[in-house]
C-alpha cells in the first residue's frame, strides 16, 4: 500500500462563508436624503454686489460734495445742454446679448428723442443758481435757447415739465420733419420767432388743417389732452379737416336740434382752446426720464439707511453684467460664470442703456438724492 502523505487537516486556511439569507450591515447615513452635486444657481451669481454688500449703518458725513460739478466738462450753459445730450446713453456693448431686431430699436428710439434737458440737471452741472439763472434768462431773450414748458409735469426742482433746448435744435427738427410741408414749415418757424418764448398760442392761429398736421407730427398739443395727463399723441384731439360754418354755429345753439348741439359744440371748443408747443416724443423723454429716477432711487433704498458709496450704487446700476477685465475674459475661457449679458440688465431691456453718471445727475438736480464726502470711500450718496 502507498504511503501517501497529507497535510493535517488544522493547518489548511479556512474562509468564513456567509450565509446566503445575510445582509450588509445598515450604514448610519442610509436615512438621509441623497442630493446630486450641482453648480451655483445662475440666480445667486447673478447678484456679485451682494458679497460686497454696504450695509453697516451710516456713512461718514464729511460736508457736500462738489464731485459732480468739478468733474463735469462744462463752462457755460450752451456746453451744459450739448454735454446732457450726448450723455445720456452709453455705447452699445461688444457683445451686447441682444438680437439684431432689440439693437435696431434701442438705436431708434434713442434717436427719437428730443434734444431736451430740464433746467434742474443744467443748474448741478454748474452749480452756481444766481448765475445760471441769469445766463439762461438772457440766452433766451436772445433766442439763442427755447424754454420748454410741460403743463402738468410739475414746475418746481423735482418736475419735468421745465426744461431748455437749443434754438437750432428745434429748427432743424422742424425741418427734417417729413409730416410737415414746406410753406407749413416755414410759417411755423417765423411763428417761433415772432412769439418770443412764449408756449401758449391761440387756437385760431392755424387753420385746421395745419394745426392737424402741426398736432400729428408732435409740435403742438391741445390743453385739452394735457388736462387729461398726458402728452403723447394717443390722446391728443382730432380736429375737424373744415372750419366751422355760420350754419353750424347757429344750429349748435338751437334749443331744438339736440343732436346738432351735441356734434358741434366739441368743434367750437376745439378751435377756440388754447395750444401749446411741443416737440416730438416729448412724452417718451419724460416717461424714460421718470422711470430713470425711479430705478436709482430703488437701488438707494436696498441700503438700510438708504446711503452707499456711489461705486456700490454703480454697481448696483450695472447689474451683474461681463466685463473686459482679464479675470472676466479668463473666466470665460475657462467656461466658468463671468456675469450675464447686458441686454438681460434692466438698464438695457427698460431704459435703453441710460447712462448712471447721467441719472445721478439729474437726481441731484431735483433733490431727490444728494451726494457728500466720506472720506474712506469716495464720495456716498443718500436719499432725501
Amino acid at each position: 500500500m502507498p504511503l501517501r502523505v497529507t497535510s493535517a487537516p488544522v493547518s489548511g486556511v479556512k474562509k468564513n462563508r456567509k450565509p446566503a439569507n445575510s445582509r450588509p450591515r445598515a450604514s448610519p447615513f442610509a436615512a438621509h436624503a441623497r442630493r446630486k452635486v450641482s453648480a451655483p444657481s445662475s440666480s445667486g451669481a447673478s447678484k456679485p454686489y451682494d458679497e460686497h454688500e454696504y450695509d453697516q449703518g451710516p456713512l461718514p458725513d464729511l460736508g457736500a460734495s462738489r464731485y459732480i460739478p468739478e468733474t463735469a466738462p462744462v463752462k457755460d450753459v450752451v456746453q451744459a445742454l450739448q454735454y446732457i445730450r450726448s450723455s445720456m446713453f452709453e455705447d452699445l456693448p461688444r457683445r451686447a446679448g441682444m438680437n439684431s431686431t432689440r439693437i435696431v430699436e434701442v438705436l431708434n428710439f434713442r434717436r427719437s428723442l428730443p434734444p431736451l434737458a430740464s433746467v434742474a440737471h443744467v443748474h448741478m452741472l454748474l452749480d452756481a443758481p444766481t448765475k445760471v439763472e441769469k445766463e439762461i434768462v438772457e440766452l433766451v431773450h436772445t433766442g439763442r435757447v427755447r424754454r420748454l414748458i410741460v403743463p402738468g409735469r410739475g414746475n418746481d426742482a423735482a418736475g419735468l415739465g421745465d426744461c431748455l433746448v437749443l434754438t437750432e435744435e428745434w429748427e432743424r427738427l422742424v425741418q427734417d420733419s417729413s409730416a410737415l410741408d414746406a410753406p407749413l414749415k416755414g410759417k411755423f418757424l417765423e411763428l417761433l420767432g415772432r412769439i418770443g418764448n412764449t408756449c401758449a398760442i391761440p387756437g385760431a392761429t392755424f387753420s385746421p388743417p395745419e394745426t392737424m398736421a402741426l398736432v400729428r407730427a408732435g409740435f403742438l398739443v391741445s390743453s385739452s389732452s394735457l388736462a387729461k395727463g398726458s402728452s403723447s399723441l394717443a390722446s391728443l384731439p382730432v380736429f375737424p379737416a373744415t372750419s366751422p360754418t355760420p350754419a353750424s354755429v347757429s344750429a349748435s345753439r338751437s334749443d331744438t336740434d339736440h343732436t346738432s348741439d351735441a356734434n358741434s359744440s366739441p368743434r367750437s371748443q376745439s378751435y377756440s382752446a388754447t395750444l401749446f408747443l411741443s416737440l416730438p416724443n416729448t412724452g417718451p423723454y419724460l416717461r424714460l426720464l421718470g422711470a430713470g429716477r425711479s430705478h436709482l432711487l430703488s437701488l438707494l433704498k436696498r441700503s438700510s439707511a438708504s446711503e452707499v458709496p456711489a461705486y456700490l450704487l454703480r454697481d448696483r446700476w450695472d447689474g451683474a453684467v461681463e466685463s473686459e477685465k482679464s479675470f472676466s475674459v479668463a473666466k470665460r475661457a475657462r467656461g466658468e460664470f463671468a456675469g450675464i449679458l447686458p441686454g438681460r440688465t434692466k438698464r438695457w431691456k427698460e431704459l435703453y442703456g441710460m447712462n448712471f453718471r447721467w441719472v445721478l445727475e439729474e437726481a441731484l438736480g431735483a433733490g431727490l438724492v444728494e451726494i457728500f464726502d466720506t472720506g474712506s470711500v469716495g464720495p456716498g450718496v443718500r436719499c432725501l
